[in-house]
């Protein structure tokens, strides 16, 4: 297989937060920027938590009612993206990237953010994506994907970043797809560190599948309220395997260097691991 990409990578909002400072954890965003550059899409969750901390932080108090997330979000994206401006290397461009579920169930809408990807590609330019939560109506898309499903086999969702930097895996074809979480990777028994899966392989795509379906019964629970889990990631992450990209789901205390280098504990997933 040809890749367009040679990495689309991902962080969660546990991973990037420092909880008892209550603030960005500005030496692990500092560190991982500083390994971005162009040929790495970076799909970067926590606005809304950012925006929240901000928030409470100004005034002393949350926002109450049902937009809280949508102000929160719209508060914390100027905040991480300059942050992310801030330690990324000089020399390239940042961009922002904001994504609703429309680009991955339209294929005009698809092609339209595949060439903006490349041409950062091609522009020394270093994309930084979010679901635009900002704008984003939870009714308005709830019925938007009731409509999609009576049209479509698949509906693609991704409000969950991981989902997001699944599907860009698959739109821009990435060699590899690194999913930073707050844990090692995908473990057997989630209270015993001791089965960590190092990898989940198989010698084709039908065989990755079904092994990735197999470990999909160990994933229960979830690091916060709101957040879909293990078992969510795997299923995520079937169509990038299948098509030959290369998952490693690990812990963001490690650099990217470290996880590629498979010099660190993670969850390698591939087809001939």
């Amino acid at each position: 297989m040809t890749f367009d990409f040679e990495l689309v990578g991902k962080i969660g909002s546990m991973a990037l937060i420092d909880r008892k400072a209550g603030i960005i954890d500005y030496t692990r965003v500092a560190r991982l920027s500083r390994e971005l550059r162009p040929g790495y899409i970076w799909v970067s969750s926590g606005a809304t938590e950012i925006g929240r901390l901000d928030y409470m932080q100004r005034t002393g108090r949350e926002i109450a009612g049902e937009h809280a997330k949508t102000d929160y979000a719209a508060q914390g994206q100027g905040i991480l993206m300059q942050t992310y401006r801030q330690f990324v290397d000089p020399a390239y461009s940042v961009r922002q990237v904001l994504v609703e579920h429309q680009h991955f169930n339209d294929d005009q809408k698809s092609e339209h953010l595949k060439g903006l990807l490349l041409r950062c590609r091609e522009q020394n330019a270093i994309p930084i994506v979010n679901y635009n939560d900002a704008v984003s109506s939870e009714e308005n898309r709830r019925l938007e994907l009731l409509a999609l499903s009576h049209d479509r086999k698949r509906v693609f969702e991704c409000v969950d970043n991981d989902e997001t930097a699944s599907r860009i895996a698959c739109l821009v074809r990435a060699r590899t797809l690194l999913i930073f979480t707050s844990v090692d990777g995908i473990y057997l028994n989630p209270d015993d560190e001791t089965t960590l899966v190092q990898t989940i392989g198989g010698k084709d795509a039908y065989e990755l599948t079904e092994n990735i379906e197999e470990h999909k019964k160990y994933c229960i629970g979830a690091s916060r309220a709101g957040a879909n889990g293990a078992r969510a990631k795997l299923e995520f992450v079937k169509d990038a395997a299948a098509q030959g990209t290369t998952i490693y789901i690990a812990n963001a205390k490690y650099s990217i260097a470290e996880v590629l280098s498979d010099s660190v504990p993670c969850t390698k997933i591939g087809v001939e691991l």
